[in-house]
């Protein structure tokens, strides 16, 4: 069975919130993803660069909990990589890293449906380069999407990434951003005109996520954009969020047959608002579900489909 397959850090988040001591957790946009996706139903892998060690131990099981492959090689690292969150008195994360991030190489290829890939992972090197390699390979066979995730503590300027950032994204199907994302990577830009740059660079579809004002999509086939309400709910902290907005946008696409191979990308290509807007309110909806949660939980498909249930226009 085909699998998606997510390429990038996974590592051992140091939590301190307000007035309270430091705590461990397993964390990392990509590994966020990967687990979103399999929470979902989804067969999917992760393709990472952690140590055998105490810490990636921990990763390693909170991706068998999950129900994430991992790919092999991925404990090749010396040691497992550990990003410092503060968390301000409204749960809002700031970050600090101490990192290293290689790429082993990956096995069974033509079984890759759809790669998602970005954040430090697709920016560092000596693996970043190595990111660029990968998903240029598999374009011909599967479908991309690309999240930069933009970390300045340890991407550097923006100047210093814009070149990786737009080449993922001209070789992607699918991309999405923050609009805290946009505003580092083109200041002063408006929203809608930084989507419209990149849909014009080959993606079908845009999509920034705006924190309580939901989400702003954009299609490379239309001049209109389409603005997703965010779901109300008792916010315990952002840690997560973005990650599992792609998890459930992923998932969502998959299952409209829009991602997962050439036909699903001619099907993404020709497609309008219709047939997106499930996938887009399962996006929504887990981002949703996170928040209300402390640390980058992870919903299931049950938990949507009860959303779904008490709100059937969510569908």
């Amino acid at each position: 069975m085909s699998r998606i397959l997510c390429v990038g850090e996974a590592l051992i988040d140091v939590v301190t919130r307000p007035g309270g001591v430091p705590s461990e957790h397993v964390g990392g946009s990509l590994l966020n993803v990967a687990n979103g996706i399999a929470r979902l139903g989804h067969r999917s892998s992760i393709c990472s660069w952690w140590g055998s060690d105490a810490r990636g131990a921990l990763i390693a099981q909170a991706a068998a909990d999950a129900g994430t492959e991992v790919e092999p090689g991925t404990d090749g690292a010396a040691v497992t990589s550990v990003a410092q969150a503060t968390l301000d008195h409204e749960g809002r994360a700031t970050y600090t890293f101490d990192l290293s991030w290689d790429l082993p190489e990956v096995a069974d290829l033509d079984q890759v449906a759809h790669v998602h890939t970005g954040s430090i992972g697709a920016t560092l090197e000596p693996g970043g380069a190595k990111v660029v390699d990968l998903v240029t390979q598999l374009r011909t066979s599967g479908t991309i999407s690309y999240d930069p995730n933009a970390r300045p503590a340890i991407m550097g300027s923006a100047a210093e990434v814009l070149a990786r950032v737009e080449t993922l994204v001209a070789l992607s199907d699918v991309v999405k951003a923050s609009d805290e994302d946009l505003e580092w990577l083109y200041p002063g830009v408006p929203v809608e005109v930084a989507l419209r740059r990149w849909v014009d660079l080959g993606p079908a579809l845009a999509v920034c996520t705006r924190g309580p004002l939901g989400a702003y999509a954009v299609l490379r086939n239309s001049r209109d954009h389409l603005v997703v309400p965010q779901n109300t709910v008792q916010l315990a902290d952002t840690v997560g969020a973005g990650d599992s907005f792609m998890a459930g946008l992923i998932s969502g696409l998959s299952d409209a047959g829009l991602v997962g191979g050439a036909a699903q990308r001619v099907r993404l290509y020709d497609a309008g608002w219709a047939q997106l807007s499930t996938a887009l309110h399962r996006a929504v909806i887990t981002s949703s579900l996170t928040v209300s949660h402390a640390g980058a939980y992870g919903p299931t498909l049950a938990e949507v489909r009860a959303v779904v249930a008490a709100d059937p226009s969510l569908a």
